[in-house]
């Protein structure tokens, strides 16, 4: 009898997947979040466990992470060292609330200091975002993030400071294994890939994702070019020799630098589309991103909700900010908002 073709599982489906002698894939859940899952990465080493990235630090993830570690003979306090990309929450708090009960070490990229900073200051409760998007234009949709986001309380757990800040490009020693911690900012300011080139694996975060587009432009202390930054970080690791891609979203892919390559195809794309529709008239950033498809499905920005509109609005502001520091548009301050024209 002919044999049933093996299927693969979903790259959401728990458990931990050796991806390498030596190195395990781990999702973990992500609740109300459509990206539905993050990949932590469990490195064994003589010392103990180090994880790049932590995950998130609700009830059901820690529930998870100690049954899959325990699928390979490991439990969490094992754990003595996270690596951690950035500063989001599906990324750092669980690694925080860790260190709290086991002491493990934990190492996150400088420049998210400000983020740190910002969601632990007591003495101001204005929501930058509000600002940012008057700045691009969206006064309505400003106010509806300010009515939404009433009566969350911006001072977070489980955002303490790390133990160590990375700064610059460094050789990190993880048990046996040299791993280079690369500073690719761009999603937020403080980014880090890690790669272990002997082993052919780029620890990718949020920098390089399989089948989305990281976000580019939404972070609470606001980059000048956050654009630039990531389309430089994507030409710096692609320098780098080509490695399997491991990402925190999506499964495990060949190629880095084809997926890097389409990444920059797919922005040089989105600045096409933001220049055609500055010539065609539209002077804000909420005008032209009105004016854009978004997600695989394009959709209109009126179909998105609030949240998704606003990335969606400060990531055309990215591209467009871009333009006018290339000298492809004008810019000009107008009240509020930043005004573009064509040239």
């Amino acid at each position: 009898m002919p044999h049933e073709p093996r299927t693969e599982p979903h790259w959401t489906e728990p458990g931990a997947y050796r991806v390498a002698d030596g190195v395990h894939r781990i999702p973990l859940p992500l609740p109300m979040d459509g990206l539905r899952a993050v990949n932590v990465y469990a490195i064994e080493t003589e010392e103990g466990l180090t994880l790049v990235d932590g995950g998130w630090a609700v009830e059901e993830s820690r529930q998870l992470l100690e049954s899959s570690l325990r699928s390979i003979d490991h439990k969490v306090s094992d754990i003595t060292r996270f690596l951690v990309t950035h500063v989001h929450r599906d990324h750092y708090t669980q690694a925080i609330a860790v260190r709290r009960e086991f002491g493990a070490h934990v190492s996150l990229g400088i420049g998210d200091r400000p983020t740190i900073d910002f969601v632990n200051d007591t003495t101001s409760t204005a929501d930058p975002n509000v600002a940012q998007l008057r700045r691009a234009g969206a006064f309505d949709l400003a106010a509806d993030w300010a009515k939404e986001m009433a009566g969350h309380n911006r001072q977070l757990e489980n955002f303490e400071v790390p133990d160590t800040w990375l700064s610059g490009d460094s050789a990190l020693e993880v048990g046996s294994r040299r791993i280079d911690a690369v500073a690719t900012p761009g999603h937020t300011q403080g980014h880090y890939v890690f790669a272990d080139a002997a082993a052919g694996l780029l620890f990718a975060g949020d920098h390089v994702l399989p089948t989305i587009t990281p976000s580019i432009g939404f972070e609470p202390i606001f980059a000048e070019q956050p654009l630039r930054d990531f389309l430089g970080s994507l030409a710096k690791v692609r320098t780098m020799p080509d490695l399997t891609l491991l990402p925190a979203h999506g499964p495990v892919t060949g190629s880095s630098h084809a997926r890097i390559d389409e990444l920059v195809a797919h922005h040089d794309h989105r600045l096409v589309l933001c220049l055609d529709a500055v010539r065609a008239g539209h002077g804000s950033a909420y005008d032209v991103a009105a004016e854009l498809p978004w997600t695989r499905h394009h959709r209109s920005l009126r179909e998105l909700d609030v949240f998704n509109s606003a990335l969606a609005t400060l990531e055309t502001f990215a591209h467009l900010e871009l333009l006018a520091a290339q000298g492809r548009i004008g810019r000009s301050e107008d009240h509020e908002a930043v005004v573009y024209a064509a040239r």
